[in-house]
């Protein structure tokens, strides 16, 4: 727009003052109208350009190849430049809104004069006679009205509105080129069909983009930008036959403007609407990965980087047209999704969870849950689908998690190493034992608990000599709270929190005598990401969902992982050697994913939930298995689980097959590497009296030889076991208790435990 033609517009503004206060004003006020001079300075002396906030987009969630697996928007719209769209489009929507938008200064009296002489009529607006920049000036009140109040003023039909209409109009035309003014015309109309800007239509209609619209696809949006709700062509077969009608009226009108030739236009006619609607979901219940998508969306609404509130950062990423990057590896994902979805039934109240976490950067690989994400018909509690991320702890959408058992051991092993422990170290470990004396959590406060008597269950007989390997291997929870108690139980729940072991519901950690036992609450990403620390040799990374962030105006920030160096490397590659033997000799034996691999099983108190822990040099990953109903009211015991029994529950049985078979798939396209060996010189030389005679008369024994195992299995099949492998592992809960003060202590907590879960569902 040129300056001369700008002043001749204000100009005839204020000369056809005294015309347009009698049609424009008349109607709406009362007591004799505006002078014609008041009139004229309405027009000459403008107001600033509208404010304009920034428009709301589409949110992207990239995988880490950089492919998209959800999205979020308050409005379905990607803004692109003017010369991103199609020179067919831009021709259209200007033949059809505004033919005189390059002559004109943003006020086309001679089509408002028309206009208004119909209006005047009729005694209200009947006829458009708004011009390209007056229609962009009313889209941008409505898009930046903060209350319901302000959009209904925006949107109010009566003159009065046109007024400040026409005078925006003019104020942009000053403040803007016409090319610009196009731009964001474009970026900001409805097309209809939840389509926001003409990129967004492009796509929802004919899923192409802007830039390669044909002439009947442009004439085609062009049509419904007047009508959008009743042409909208996602509603049925009238609406589509509105939607042609309007897209031939467009056609007539290029033609009649020498735009296209009268042959094109009827070419175009003659063909079919050839709408290709294409799906734009939004939020994680219509992502292909939706737990995943869940912890990023938490992650954003609770991180303060985001923004300063939690309206702040919603509004962020409804309205930012972010582009946020993840460490979501497709490969691993699916391999979880598999094996979690083969072994345990979304119909199941029973759920399995796993998270995969790569060591040494803390990136979150996968997060999946037997159950899909969603809500049940009626909102049933309990059904095929939960809205918990019940890989992940609260703060991220998930539940209260399972407490993690024996996988709790690894804390008390590397606290032993750290002081100085040597392989074959050990000492005898009784029949019972009461945790009596010598428990005291970080404040100095006695933790004892003289009521409780522990005692060993199968597989461990009356007691005998252990090590801290056949300890492990076996999971001999004796052997284990009486090291506790030998390391100190606040440093073993230091090493914990130095690992990143926190509650999944939030709360304090318990530092009580059976802290190494796995009292405490878990969810799977937490005990992968510990875990990956020792994958790591003893590097801690920080679970992290986010790789990179792009903003709206093509900003890049990368996020990096969050680390430190917890553990001497000596003592992560020591844990590593006696974990190894977890699959070699103890509870996992014949479970393996023909690599090297270490990890940890754990079975909770009564049967209340399994888990399965492990890792390699490039990937870990933890399985969790509870009823969903409440763990403690609940157990898995006399379960059946997908298509097989469960006379109970353990940690090889059904969490350990889970992550076996999710591992391989995961790592098929990573090459094996093995842990650092030991360094023997510290840690080699270790003895525990008797021990040497105890295994040597336990290999003579009858049940130990290869017939008797066979028939061992048989028997366990016979209850009700898992025929994989025998499981050795000695569950604490399994380990009998007595007195009525104990009773009474776990009917408490598992009361108060089990009414906290309700109020989080009720949540």
């Amino acid at each position: 727009m040129t300056v001369l033609r700008s002043a001749g517009q204000l100009g005839l503004a204020g000369a056809l003052g005294g015309v347009l206060a009698a049609a424009l004003v008349a109607p709406v006020v009362s007591g004799g109208g505006i002078a014609a001079m008041g009139v004229a300075n309405t027009f000459v002396e403008l107001p600033p350009a509208p404010r304009e906030e920034p428009l709301a987009q589409v949110t992207r969630l990239l995988d880490k190849d950089g492919r998209q697996f959800a999205q979020f928007y308050e409005a379905n719209r990607t803004a692109v430049p003017l010369n991103a769209v199609a020179a067919i489009m831009r021709q259209a929507i200007v033949a059809i809104e505004d033919a005189r938008f390059y002559e004109h200064g943003g006020l086309d009296v001679r089509g408002t004069v028309r206009a208004l002489l119909t209006n005047t009529q009729a005694g209200g607006i009947r006829q458009g006679g708004s011009s390209l920049t007056q229609q962009l000036v009313k889209n941008i009140l409505v898009e930046s009205a903060r209350t319901d109040a302000e959009r209904n003023k925006a949107r109010a039909p009566n003159l009065a509105r046109k007024i400040t209409e026409l005078r925006y109009a003019l104020a942009l035309e000053k403040k803007y080129r016409k090319d610009q003014i196009l731009e964001r015309y474009l970026n900001i109309a409805y097309f209809g069909a939840g389509a926001h800007g003409v990129e967004a239509a492009a796509r929802r209609f004919f899923s192409t983009s802007a830039s390669r619209l044909t002439l009947t696809q442009a004439a085609t949006l062009a049509g419904a930008v007047r009508m959008p709700y009743s042409t909208d062509p996602s509603l049925g077969r009238e609406q589509q036959a509105r939607l042609r009608a309007r897209r031939d009226l467009v056609l007539d009108r290029m033609a009649g403007l020498k735009q296209i030739s009268p042959q094109q236009a009827a070419s175009a006619k003659a063909a079919p609407l050839g709408i290709r609607l294409r799906p734009e979901p939004g939020g994680c219940a219509q992502s292909e990965f939706p737990f995943y998508c869940l912890y990023v969306q938490e992650e954003l609404l609770s991180n303060a980087v985001f923004g300063n509130t939690p309206a702040e950062r919603r509004a962020r990423m409804a309205r930012g047209g972010l582009v946020i990057r993840t460490s979501l590896d497709p490969i691993a994902q699916r391999a979880a999704d598999r094996a979690v979805h083969r072994n345990v039934s979304p119909e199941d109240t029973e759920v399995a969870a796993e998270a995969m976490v790569e060591p040494r950067t803390g990136r979150i690989r996968a997060m999946s849950a037997s159950k899909r994400f969603g809500r049940n018909p009626g909102n049933r509690k309990n059904g095929p689908k939960t809205t918990f991320n019940l890989a992940a702890d609260v703060a991220h959408g998930g539940g209260q998690g399972f407490q993690a058992g024996s996988t709790f051991k690894v804390f008390t092993l590397a606290t032993a190493l750290r002081q100085g422990w040597r392989f074959g170290d050990g000492f005898k470990t009784p029949g019972e034992m009461v945790p009596g004396q010598g428990y005291r959590d970080c404040s100095g406060r006695p933790v004892n608990d003289p009521n409780t008597r522990v005692l060993n269950a199968s597989g461990e007989g009356s007691g005998g000599p252990h090590s801290i390997e056949t300890g492990t291997w076996k999971s001999v929870n004796i052997f284990y709270m009486m090291l506790e108690r030998k390391v100190g139980l606040c440093n073993v729940v230091r090493t914990a929190r130095s690992l990143g072991v926190t509650r999944a519901d939030g709360g304090p950690l318990r530092e009580v005598p059976t802290f190494t036992l796995g009292v405490n609450e878990m969810d799977p990403v937490t005990v992968a990401a510990s875990f990956a620390t020792f994958a790591a040799r003893g590097l801690y990374c920080r679970p992290l969902a986010i790789m990179e962030i792009t903003g709206r105006d093509g900003r890049r920030t990368h996020v990096p992982p969050v680390c430190e160096q917890v553990l001497e490397r000596p003592v992560a590659d020591a844990v590593n050697h006696v974990l190894k033997g977890v699959f070699d000799k103890g509870t996992m034996q014949g479970q393996g994913i023909d690599r090297p691999a270490a990890g940890k099983t754990g079975t909770n108190n009564g049967y209340t939930s399994a888990w399965f822990a492990g890792y390699t040099p490039a990937l870990a990953a933890a399985v969790s298995v509870g009823d969903i109903r409440g763990s403690y009211r609940f157990p898995l015991q006399g379960v059946r689980i997908g298509d097989r029994y469960f006379g109970s529950v353990q940690g090889a049985s059904l969490p350990g097959p889970i992550w076996v078979e999710s591992m391989r798939p995961a790592l098929r396209r990573t090459e094996p590497r093995g842990f650092p060996g030991p360094d023997m010189g510290r840690f080699g030389g270790g003895h525990t009296p008797g021990l040497k005679e105890a295994l040597a008369k336990e290999k003579k024994k009858p049940g130990d030889r290869p017939f008797g195992r066979r028939y061992r299995r048989l028997f366990d099949w016979l209850l009700g076991q898992s025929p994989i492998a025998p499981s050795l592992e000695v569950p604490h809960e399994r380990a009998a208790q007595d007195g009525r003060a104990v009773r009474r202590h776990n009917k408490r907590h598992n009361k108060r435990h089990d009414d906290r879960v309700r109020r989080h569902r009720r949540h």
